[in-house]
């Protein structure tokens, strides 16, 4: 049997174990999502997915379910079983005190207090181990919490909604609404996925936006940031209140105090410039605990997230519309002299949502 045959032949069963950690989408951040299917004599006999930090995780509730019957079973999970003492107990011990003879994962835990060790546990329990069935889907599922342990930074994603001819506001900074209402729900729900939204202090000036997920039912709303290089975000911008990040380029507390007043947290990270240093900022956020960022900003700070390599993907929603040569732009960019300098995109998804197109694009490797 080839490892391709192998491995589908395990598929249905880690197929089901990712649609389970796919409920956890919008609730588990700073943690992976994770599932968990086990099987006995080619019968499910328990299944579990991680909710959120600080409750049991996919595995223990697949063993709860499966009680008596997961000894000499098949634990299907798509990420390595942990092997630290977190909030909750080891995963890989709970599996092997329930006596599973065998564990197939999708991927290794790419958290360096696990990363091999949980494999490890579980092999010196006799428990034979496999990895690989649908690793790219499982890498997909949590590419977040991927960055963060590997990069120190969250994964960003950069939102942009424009015109046919790529314009996302009007010369007077007016901008709602390009796209219609289907592609700001979707919009939505991928903010909801997010452990963050960025914007910068113009689109706070220009729109006043509260940058919080209304479109999609969630429990957790995520944390909102701000670059704000002089603290200009007004105490009483919708952006404001518990839950609310401004990173700025200096001390000013004159003008932090109001906004501390309102909830917010401000950290100062300046560059040579006099602006924020936007590497630090991803390596701030990463500390606390953002997976994935999505930006909605305008083409200035896109353009500057852009320049300094920072951005991951795009997501796109181009209207049939056309707006005009004067209009803003999406990414204010620095003019090429040769076509070979153009920036490569990787086209992930297309696809019509509503009247508008979407598109998910991944910037390509340097």
């Amino acid at each position: 049997m080839t490892i391709s045959e192998h491995h589908q032949r395990h598929q249905p069963y880690m197929a089901r174990a990712l649609e389970l950690a796919r409920h956890g989408l919008y609730t588990t951040t700073p943690n992976p999502r994770v599932g968990c299917v086990i099987v006995r004599d080619g019968a499910v006999v328990g299944e579990g997915w991680h909710a959120r930090a600080g409750e049991a995780h996919a595995e223990v509730l697949a063993l709860r379910e499966a009680a008596g019957r997961a000894r000499g079973a098949t634990a299907y999970v798509t990420l390595e079983p942990c092997a630290h003492h977190g909030r909750t107990p080891p995963c890989c011990e709970a599996l092997a005190s329930a006596g599973v003879s065998r564990v197939i994962a999708a991927m290794e835990d790419p958290n360096p207090l696990v990363a091999g060790r949980g494999f490890a546990v579980l092999r010196a329990a006799n428990i034979a181990v496999e990895t690989g069935p649908m690793a790219h889907e499982a890498r997909e599922l949590n590419i977040g919490f991927v960055s963060r342990m590997t990069r120190q930074r969250p994964w960003v994603r950069l939102k942009v909604a424009a015109s046919l001819d790529g314009k996302t506001a009007l010369a007077n900074g007016q901008s709602q609404w390009i796209t219609g209402p289907q592609a700001r729900r979707d919009g939505h729900a991928w903010r909801a996925q997010a452990c963050a939204v960025l914007t910068g202090i113009g689109t706070v000036k220009d729109d006043n936006p509260q940058l919080t997920v209304r479109d999609v039912q969630t429990t957790r709303q995520p944390l909102r940031v701000v670059v704000d290089s002089r603290l200009e975000t007004p105490p009483d911008a919708r952006v404001m209140g518990a839950g609310a990040l401004i990173a700025a380029a200096a001390h000013d507390a004159a003008r932090a105090g109001p906004l501390r007043a309102r909830g917010a947290d401000i950290v100062v990270l300046p560059n040579a410039g006099g602006k924020v240093e936007l590497p630090d900022l991803m390596l701030e956020l990463g500390r606390r605990g953002i997976n994935e960022l999505h930006v909605e900003a305008g083409y200035k700070l896109n353009g500057s997230l852009l320049n300094e390599g920072l951005v991951d993907e795009l997501l796109v929603y181009l209207a049939p519309s056309l707006i005009g040569e004067r209009a803003r732009g999406m990414f204010n960019l620095p003019e090429l002299q040769a076509l070979s300098q153009q920036r490569r995109l990787d086209f992930v998804d297309v696809r019509q949502i509503g009247p508008d197109i979407r598109i998910l694009a991944r910037v390509a490797p340097v």
